[in-house]
């Protein structure tokens, strides 16, 4: 009897990409060295973020020619509504993204903020399931309720409820469901383009979209120094070029929801270099934390659809 039990949990077992889940983790730890590099940056908030999509399009075009050349990879046409209409989204949910995210921290707490913004993990869930029939077993939805709770665990007693802070909070929520967006609009391009087209078309329309709120944010928008260039060239090259390529092209092969549980390991590499280069003290919440969104990504992994 346990013999046929096995066979049969065998068969209808999900089967996941090794290589892109093994992608969207590195691509996880990449992006969450975001943070770091935006302590370093002397320009504003907002600025850091357009200097962080506009220094990567040099890279991303280098790379679009080879691909072009080598592989006969399918660029973008601007000309096409069709070929538009996908990068556009994703674009335009990436910029809302990064620009509310700013906002919210600026008008809540960093820990509300923080953990409003993991909430894309549901909304991502609820999308993927209306748009693209995503089906998720007793196991997945385990899983993203222990990572979940890792995330609530990280902040520790860093997390308030205020009236005051409400807007921001609102706006934290509202993070969460533009970022559930772009992973979603994310999966959709890929299924046309490759992971440099969608990541250069995006790119550019995405510094379109941010550039005039840039411009206009009191602070420094461009840099004065050359030292003051290296945290924006290492944001756009490593974290944005590596991190979030690595993301694109895991989305290609992985349901959305399991990429949004699986960057849940951005706080936790986050909180780790914070320790290490500004000795920013870790506390018994941060280990539980990160020990639980870990537990939880691994469980949303075994238990994810096909």
């Amino acid at each position: 009897m346990t013999d046929q039990v096995e066979k049969n949990d065998a068969v209808h077992a999900p089967h996941i990409n090794m290589g892109a889940f093994v992608a969207l983790i590195i691509g996880g730890l990449a992006i969450g060295t975001s943070p770091i590099f935006m302590r370093f940056a002397e320009t504003t908030p907002t600025s850091t973020a357009f200097w962080r999509i506009a220094l990567s399009i040099p890279l991303l075009i280098l790379w679009q020619m080879y691909d072009l050349k080598k592989n006969k990879g399918q660029v973008f046409d601007f000309k096409a509504l069709k070929d538009f209409a996908p990068f556009l989204l994703v674009s335009f949910f990436f910029a809302a993204d990064l620009i509310m995210w700013h906002w919210s921290v600026n008008l809540t707490t960093v820990a509300n903020s923080t953990l409003l913004a993991n909430m894309s993990v549901i909304f991502t869930a609820v999308g993927g399931f209306i748009l693209f029939g995503d089906r998720f077993s007793r196991t997945f939805i385990i899983g993203m309720m222990l990572a979940l709770l890792g995330a609530v665990a990280l902040m520790g007693h860093s997390i308030e409820f205020n009236p005051e802070n409400i807007f921001g909070d609102l706006l934290g929520l509202t993070t969460a469901t533009a970022y559930a967006g772009y992973m979603m609009a994310s999966v959709a391009a890929r299924k046309r383009f490759s992971t440099v087209s969608v990541m250069l078309g995006t790119a550019v329309i995405s510094a379109v979209f941010i550039l005039p709120v840039a411009i206009f944010e009191t602070g420094l928008f461009v840099p004065s120094t050359l030292i003051e260039w290296w945290p924006l060239i290492g944001l756009a090259w490593f974290t944005h070029v590596v991190g979030q390529s690595l993301i694109i092209y895991a989305l290609a092969h992985l349901p959305a929801a399991l990429g949004a549980v699986g960057l849940l390991i951005q706080p936790v590499v986050a909180g780790v270099l914070a320790w290490y280069l500004f000795a920013e003290a870790l506390g018994i919440y941060h280990f539980v934390g990160a020990a639980l969104i870990i537990s939880g990504i691994f469980v949303c992994k075994r238990g994810a659809s096909k």
